[in-house]
């Protein structure tokens, strides 16, 4: 086994505090990773306060992973001593299913296994994830880290940017487009960054007027002020697609209403409880209303190729582990811009 360090939280309404575990051996097609970086989700605050109602502690949180390889088993071809690699939010699935062939591991028949909080296949117990010194992961979960991203700044890349970047992909986001982010968070500010650099005409929807400056800086072309009906009553028809990156409850009808006819809205945030809509929003003029859920291991590579070659990243602020609970607190409030990202050095 491999002794490791790491924070944990031991409960619901206990602080994370440091916790030591073990990592399994490396195994032939395993991949052992040093983790430098490791980026705070909002998903990784829910998980540990239980609100989401499955949470098995103590928890090991983080999905978001940047680290340096230093060993590798005997079959692992694609990964070498030295070389940056990343771990996202999954660590294996069955590999067999229609979905898992198609390059969908996220909605695995069988369910994928998350890089936390979820059952361990090989060593039992558990899944433990990054706010720890190192990972031990199948060659086939693991991805490349291109030398032109600032590592730290790529980290959150694994989670808050393919979770804007696939929807993008999957409604063929373009050129000529008008596109709608909902939301400026470390997810809407990602959005913003992919919908610019695929070409189109994007506006960015806040219930705050502070943010607009950040906003065109990220990438958009307008700002629409959400509480002010005047406002959104002149966007009505005008958008070919809105991704939607709010978690907290918010009238989904009011963006619905937005769309073109074949519209989509896309959900990424995800609600605490069940959101109603007026269901005349979606008949009449065929619009469309989705989610999406991170994306696949292909496609998340293809993502960091395309940042790296686009000198896309996300927008960080850099922390040491002892602040975690602090940045959760800071992250209720969007008091951060983008995203917090654990230096992972600070764990001694």
């Amino acid at each position: 086994m491999v002794p490791t360090k790491g924070y944990a939280a031991q409960g619901a309404h206990e602080p994370l505090k440091p916790f030591s575990f073990d990592r399994r051996d490396p195994q032939p097609r395993d991949v052992q990773i040093e983790i430098l970086f490791c980026g705070v989700c909002h998903s990784d605050l829910h998980i540990v306060r239980n609100e989401w109602g499955r949470t098995i502690y103590p928890c090991v949180p983080g999905h978001e992973i940047v680290g340096r390889v230093v060993k590798v088993g005997r079959e692992v071809r694609k990964f070498k001593e030295g070389d940056l690699a990343a771990v996202g939010c999954m660590v294996d699935s069955d590999r067999v299913c229609p979905n898992c062939r198609a390059g969908l591991e996220q909605f695995c028949d069988q369910g994928a296994t998350l890089t936390y909080n979820s059952e361990d296949k090989h060593a039992g117990g558990v899944t433990y994830g990054g706010y720890s010194k190192s990972i031990v992961v199948d060659q086939d979960f693991v991805l490349r880290v291109p030398d032109r991203l600032d590592p730290a700044a790529a980290a959150p890349l694994l989670c808050a940017g393919i979770t804007t970047y696939s929807p993008l992909r999957k409604w063929k986001v373009g050129q000529g487009q008008k596109v709608g982010v909902v939301g400026l968070g470390g997810l809407g500010h990602m959005a913003l960054k992919f919908a610019n650099a695929f070409g189109a005409n994007v506006t960015l929807f806040t219930t705050s007027a502070g943010k607009v400056a950040d906003a065109k800086r990220l990438g958009a072309d307008d700002v629409v002020i959400s509480k002010d009906a005047a406002s959104m009553e002149t966007q009505q028809k005008r958008f070919d697609f809105i991704i939607d990156t709010v978690s907290a409850a918010h009238d989904l009808s009011a963006y619905l209403g937005l769309l073109k006819r074949d519209g989509a809205l896309v959900l990424v945030g995800i609600p605490p409880e069940a959101v109603p809509v007026n269901v005349f929003h979606l008949v009449f003029p065929r619009r469309q209303l989705a989610g999406s859920l991170i994306g696949g291991i292909a496609e998340t590579q293809e993502m960091l190729d395309f940042c790296a070659e686009r000198g896309i990243a996300c927008d960080i602020e850099m922390i040491t582990i002892d602040k975690i609970n602090e940045a959760y607190e800071r992250m209720l409030k969007s008091d951060v811009k983008y995203r917090f990202v654990i230096d992972m050095a600070s764990l001694a």
